[in-house]
């Protein structure tokens, strides 16, 4: 799991969300505590714990480098589950197909939060195992490592919280004594305090996920392809035998099945009626799908070792011997090669939804110095605080106020009455916006993002036009709007259309994909 996430670390750019842990994490302490009082809240930890990391070398690689480390303590516990709960070989095999999963590696290599949940879920998930078959000394004394690795994770992405009902599941099918009910309560409940106040500031921030919608069909199917290390093909059918083979083994299905369904379950449904479902955020459940796997190829080898017995003149069982588990491991190598070329493909900046610094090198090339800039929506103006140097000695003409400064994310802009004063003053300004924004379908409630767009289509003609990862940078000139963008000799050619971003699409109306939860 180490050597695939160093694998291709530098990209050569960050994506949105990347960017705003950068920026973020180079603030003081105070700015992101005002930070994380407006806007955030559900990050506020990560970025506390990036701003001691990030100043060691500031970097892309630096910025991952959390992410892949999370990833490879998930998988060793992981593993570690597997020889707790059947053998280790079972371990091996199940810490291996974690390593190897192509969704697994895409979020090992983000500068996020999600790699550092899901090793955080694992570990309490092994924790609640060891609990659950008791412990030395006070009742109490095996679970209060639990519950401080359960209240550590929850306040790292409060979404974690669902955990506990897989939690709560396994204990119930486990049926353990009260006294074990009674040690989880209290650790639970102690997690549940410490994570009351962040829900309470969370909870006036909801319209952070304002763009999320109501997973259908299409969703569920994304993500059951999405937990093994094949999503198409004998390898995906392979695994599913195998998940289901997985399911009598019940030491391991009792504590896997319901880490795997119910996180992914519970949130699509609340998401039927308030959207917050998306893939990352239960990204932890993930852990539950290799456990399964390995468990049923274990029953396939021990069923097969049976009938090799059952033969005249048969001596060492076939299913003891060393060779299984090489075997085993042959059959996850296979694995990887089969989807190594979307493990290929997710070592691409093109592979996430923008590239800031592509974005940046454009504008360094197009822009003229002394040219006004105006970021259409404002979250483009992450292009310009990730990558200044792209837009040197241009003049930012809408900001009123930097984000460190406003406790904002990006900056607070002036009001449409000040916009129009000084746009009335240029004769050209070049536009930053997303591919939605140019839209006569767009309608953003902010009046001063309203604003841009009235005043750049009624006193400005399109002059010049370039896209990059879609995103399009546009110089407007003043004077009287054509019906027509541009004259195809006045549009420099585009860039090929860009793959879908991996998030859910953003309707027009929608507030653009700041994805920060």
């Amino acid at each position: 799991m180490l050597a695939a996430g160093l694998w291709g670390l530098d990209r050569g750019g960050m994506w949105g969300d990347e960017s705003v842990t950068f920026l973020v994490a180079w603030r003081t302490v105070p700015q992101i505590w005002r930070l994380v009082h407006e806007v955030d809240a559900v990050h506020g930890l990560y970025y506390l714990f990036m701003h001691a990391v990030l100043p060691v070398h500031p970097g892309e690689v630096v910025l991952r480098l959390p992410s892949v480390c999370a990833a490879a303590a998930t998988a060793a516990l992981v593993a570690a589950l597997g020889v707790r709960l059947a053998r280790p070989r079972v371990g091996l095999w199940a810490g291996l197909l974690y390593a190897v999963t192509p969704l697994t590696g895409h979020y090992a290599q983000e500068g996020r939060s999600y790699a550092l949940v899901a090793a955080g879920v694992a570990g309490a998930t092994l924790l609640l195992v060891r609990a659950m078959g008791g412990g030395p000394g006070r009742p109490g004394a095996v679970w209060w490592p639990y519950g401080c690795v359960l209240a550590l994770t929850c306040l790292l992405h409060e979404l974690a919280v669902l955990a506990v009902c897989a939690h709560a599941a396994t204990l119930a099918l486990a049926r353990v004594p009260r006294a074990v009910w009674s040690g989880w309560a209290r650790a639970v409940g102690v997690a549940g305090v410490v994570l009351l106040p962040l829900v309470w500031v969370s909870q006036g921030q909801s319209g952070q996920v304002g763009w999320l919608v109501a997973p259908g069909w299409d969703r569920v199917e994304r993500l059951v392809r999405s937990l093994f290390a094949g999503p198409t093909g004998a390898v995906f059918w392979v695994s599913v035998l195998l998940l289901v083979a997985g399911l009598g083994a019940r030491r391991v299905a009792v504590v896997a099945c319901p880490l795997l369904v119910l996180p992914p379950v519970i949130l699509m449904s609340v998401s039927q009626v308030r959207p917050l479902y998306h893939d990352r955020y239960v990204l932890y459940a993930l852990a539950g799908a290799p456990l399964l796997v390995a468990a049923g190829a274990e029953r396939v080898v021990a069923a097969v070792g049976r009938l090799r017995e059952l033969r005249p003149g048969a001596r060492r069982p076939p299913h003891r011997r060393p060779a299984v588990v090489l075997v085993g491991v042959l059959a996850v190598a296979f694995a990887f090669f089969q989807s190594f070329a979307l493990h290929l493909d997710d070592r691409s900046p093109d592979h996430r939804p923008d590239n800031l610094a592509a974005v940046a090198d454009l504008a360094a090339r197009r822009v003229r110095p002394g040219d006004p800039v105006l970021f259409l929506p404002s979250v483009g103006r992450l292009a310009a605080l990730t990558y200044p140097r792209g837009f040197r000695r241009t003049r930012d003409i809408a900001l009123e106020e930097s984000g460190s400064r406003s406790g904002t994310l990006w900056g607070r802009e002036t009001g449409p009455g000040e916009l129009r004063r000084r746009l009335a003053s240029v004769d050209r300004v070049w536009v930053v916006a997303e591919p939605y924004a140019l839209t006569s379908r767009w309608s953003p409630p902010d009046p001063t993002e309203r604003a841009k767009l009235t005043v750049v289509r009624e006193q400005f003609t399109p002059h010049e036009e370039y896209v990059r990862r879609g995103v399009t940078l546009r110089l407007y000139v003043r004077g009287t709007p054509v019906s027509e963008p541009a004259t195809p000799s006045m549009v420099a050619p585009a860039s090929p259309t860009p793959r879908p971003p991996m998030s859910a699409p953003v309707s027009p109306t929608a507030r653009p994909r700041p994805g920060r939860w």
